[in-house]
């Protein structure tokens, strides 16, 4: 939320800060009504859909039906389950709402979220996460249900930040700049957020938070190990992030001849989703290089959008989408043996079942077709939704509103009082 407010202009902040919060708000509802049922269902049956989750009852139960049992990974009760990957959820839904940023209507924003969160995302999830999904990595190998043995996607680079940064990208692209974002020969006019504070402040919290997404994905800590793996995904999360905003640094002193600090927040947050598939399978040093290889995808996804005149105010795509397809790659390239045999009970795929750098190729050729499935599939949805919103004309607000800003126009009133981040006309 601090994030998205600080990179948008002052006249359309309390419009983001409702979105995010009903985020929130949205995907908790969806998360307990389809969520567990569509991206977990029937878990562990041999005879379970290997595309989308069909149970009506037990841990991936629709309606929080049959929660009382314990899920059937065995830790913790199936509503610490859901509690968990709730958040999950919610920030897959709201990756898009920061591409869409200062011109898209609320009755789009309601609809988008909903069909991301109650279906183009649980899918997802649902292939790489639940124990008989086709592009699970571990669990489901000896069943031979799965595509070239599975994908490794420990927190979710591909399922979580791939989804909803393609969204992003599909979303910018259709809705179309912002008014003035471009002149008449195509170049970007700088159209900076109102409050670096909220940015950087924004960005410390969210890499705070990435702890409980990336160690937190262990959804245990005494048994089997699961502290020495926490541990290590903690380790390899603060080296990315810190070595991706260390880049970034560098990369804007360079080519703009300044120290800009969001391009620091920038980096930091493409370290971040990154090393999130990779985080408890990389070595310490691997961690590091890929955040600073991510940096550099960032920077250059990022200039790629400017120049194919794309709007995206928060660079959704480019740190989430971009740096997404980045993480997953990475798990083919990087992923140490011993690491990677802990996604498997006995260990039995430690000597064929690692990183390209290891000299292995089967991980790499997973990781590769995990990544293609989910861009088809996110993006075929994606523009099909987003197509039938701008033809129906409930995605954009009219040019006099966005003129004017959202939060007058259909909020109430700015977020500020008068005299605070108000721009004075030119004399």
């Amino acid at each position: 939320m601090l994030l998205e407010a600080g990179s948008v202009r002052a006249k359309n902040t309390t419009n983001i800060l409702l979105k995010n919060t009903l985020d929130a708000c949205i995907g908790a509802v969806a998360w307990w009504a389809v969520g567990m049922g569509v991206a977990f269902g029937d878990a562990g049956s041999r005879r379970g859909n290997v595309f989308i989750g069909t149970a009506h009852s037990g841990p991936g139960g629709f309606f929080a039906s049959g929660w009382g049992a314990p899920t059937a990974q065995g830790k913790g009760t199936v509503m610490a389950h859901w509690f968990f990957l709730y958040a999950f959820a919610a920030a897959a839904s709201t990756i898009v709402s920061g591409a869409l940023a200062e011109r898209a209507q609320l009755p789009a924003y309601l609809l988008y979220t909903c069909f991301i969160t109650s279906f183009v995302y649980l899918t997802v999830v649902h292939w790489v996460w639940c124990n008989n999904g086709f592009l699970a990595g571990g669990f489901t190998t000896e069943w031979g249900l799965t595509v070239l043995g599975g994908s490794i996607n420990f927190a979710g680079s591909g399922v979580v930040h791939l989804t909803g940064g393609v969204a992003a990208l599909c979303a910018a692209a259709i809705i179309q700049p912002r008014i003035g974002r471009f002149d008449h020969t195509g170049k970007p006019n700088p159209m900076p957020g109102h409050s670096t504070p909220f940015v950087a402040l924004g960005t410390l919290i969210l890499w705070m938070g990435w702890y409980g997404f990336n160690s937190g994905s262990t959804r245990g800590i005494t048994a089997h190990g699961c502290g020495t793996v926490a541990a290590r995904a903690a380790m390899c999360t603060t080296l990315s992030a810190a070595v991706g905003g260390l880049a970034c640094v560098f990369l804007g002193r360079i080519c703009s001849k300044t120290f800009d600090v969001r391009m620091v927040c920038n980096g930091i947050l493409a370290g971040l989703v990154s090393i999130t598939a990779g985080c408890a399978h990389t070595l310490p040093w691997a961690a590091g290089l890929i955040g600073g290889v991510g940096a550099l995808v960032y920077y250059a996804a990022s200039r790629l959008l400017l120049r194919l005149q794309v709007d995206d105010p928060l660079d959704a795509f480019p740190i989430h989408g971009a740096c997404g397809m980045w993480g997953v790659l990475a798990v083919g390239l990087f992923a140490y043996p011993e690491y990677t045999a802990m996604a498997w009970d006995d260990g039995s795929e430690a000597a064929s079942y690692c990183g390209l750098l290891y000299g292995c190729g089967m991980l790499f050729a997973a990781q590769l077709v995990a990544l293609l499935v989910e861009v088809l599939w996110v993006g075929g949805l994606a523009s099909t939704l987003f197509w039938g919103l701008r033809l129906g004309r409930v995605l954009r607000v009219s040019a006099e509103i966005e003129a004017i800003g959202i939060d007058v126009s259909k909020h109430g009133g700015a977020a500020y009082a008068p005299g605070v981040w108000v721009t004075r006309p030119k004399s």
